[in-house]
């Protein structure tokens, strides 16, 4: 990983994430060349909270905790019919986005202490990022080959718990929402 995605993460920083593998056809080579969590190892996803608590705070009651918030929330679809844009970032918006916001208010809730990125903005908006530092030009090329190639749909089963431990973003848990296996299940 290069320095500065090292300087991006610091180790031991989590997340929790509803992964959209039906998006990486789509945003991949896009995301690869100018989305640096792309390039420190996430798929393509959208976040439920992030950032989580640090990793040395995860344990097993942190773990009941997450499940006891997911599984019994039902698995949901969303679609991604348009982009959107923050400055400097091109994303895909997913609808509906109330699933989305229920799972990070009822998590954030539970931990006040890790509110969504960090508190810096009063109302998040759900997103599946493609883009984030780039230039004007490289978002509206990403903006002009996407529009032509949406919608996409995809099915949230499950939400992720990853880990950046220096040179990567690494799944740690898995929690189904209901619908599916139960429970968490960590991951090596």
């Amino acid at each position: 990983m290069t320095d500065d995605t090292s300087r991006m993460f610091p180790v031991g920083r989590t997340a929790l994430i509803a992964l959209v593998p039906e998006a990486d056809p789509l945003v991949g080579d896009w995301r690869s060349r100018l989305d640096p969590v792309a390039r420190a190892g996430v798929p393509a996803h959208v976040s439920v909270l992030y950032p989580f608590l640090d990793e040395s705070r995860i344990d097993a009651s942190v773990h009941a905790g997450l499940a006891g918030i997911l599984h019994p929330r039902p698995a949901f679809d969303l679609r991604f019919e348009r982009t959107g844009r923050f400055p400097g970032c091109l994303y895909l918006a997913p609808e509906p986005a109330g699933p989305l916001r229920r799972l990070t208010s009822e998590v954030a809730g539970r931990w006040p202490e890790a509110p969504p990125y960090g508190g810096r903005y009063p109302d998040t908006v759900p997103h599946l990022t493609v883009a984030q530092g780039a230039g004007a030009a490289d978002l509206d090329a990403a903006e002009a080959d996407l529009a032509g190639r949406l919608p996409l749909t995809s099915r949230v089963s499950s939400v992720k718990l990853v880990a950046y431990d220096g040179t990567a973003w690494r799944e740690r848990a898995s929690f189904a929402l209901r619908g599916n296996r139960a429970g968490a299940s960590p991951t090596d």
